[in-house]
């Protein structure tokens, strides 16, 4: 019967219970490791973690558990973890080669590319069924030099996770949906269907543009938002 286990056991718990010689064994496990898998993700050519597809994510995924167990688990054989890593290379380039040779097969996979804003309009329906919401939206947008949705002309999202956008020719149009600074460190000004506002408006949900006069507000003729901020020019 094994030993109970003794809580806060500082010698257990920085070096374990296996001989100290065992130390220098992880370490060359994860060399060899290293060196193999470096090999094998340079023969598949892998991508920048930012423009991972998703069978090259999963290949992440896969190899994470494959190459961690093998560098220091004493009872995993380095020739079954490396066995294990070639497998699942073998099964990524074959799928990429599938994917290469067949774009319907490839767009079951991957996904395909959505349209998110247009004229400066949110999608809000095509945001909820892709699950993607407003906050990231606006971040990714910030991150393209836009600050107000008015400047955008259409916006996509990529199969990548990433947003690609694209901008009026034009720099003079009239006031949007401002999103610089975020909401989190400076809340805009709120208006809300039923309060009279002379001004123009903007929907935070859809970027809708109104004018108003004084009169009570309305709701958002496009998504029925019953909240609006003022509208801000470039």
């Amino acid at each position: 019967m094994n030993e109970p286990i003794a809580a806060f056991d500082i010698g257990r718990m920085l070096f374990g219970d296996e001989p100290p010689l065992f130390l220098l064994e992880i370490a060359v496990r994860t060399v060899i490791i290293y060196v193999y898998t470096l090999f094998l993700i340079r023969w598949i050519g892998s991508r920048s973690i930012a423009q991972l597809s998703l069978v090259e994510f999963l290949l992440v995924i896969a190899l994470g558990s494959a190459v961690g167990d093998g560098m220091f688990y004493p009872d995993v054989p380095l020739v079954h973890c490396m066995i294990v890593i070639a497998v699942v290379i073998l099964l990524d380039k074959a799928l990429s080669h599938l994917l290469a040779r067949h774009p319907k097969f490839e767009d079951m996979i991957e996904g395909l590319s959505v349209q998110v804003i247009r004229d400066g309009i949110i999608d809000v329906k095509t945001l909820k069924k892709i699950q993607f919401g407003h906050d990231e939206l606006f971040e990714q947008l910030r991150l393209k030099d836009v600050s107000n949705l008015n400047e955008v002309r259409a916006a996509y999202l990529e199969t990548n996770g990433m947003v690609s956008v694209f901008k009026f020719d034009d720099p003079d149009h009239e006031a949007g949906l401002s999103i610089e600074p975020p909401w989190d460190v400076r809340s805009p000004v709120e208006i809300r269907a039923g309060d009279p506002f002379n001004g123009t408006i903007a929907c935070p949900d859809c970027a809708t543009v109104l004018k108003t006069s004084g009169e009570a507000t309305p709701r958002c003729p496009r998504c029925d938002s019953k909240v609006w901020h003022q509208a801000a020019a470039d």
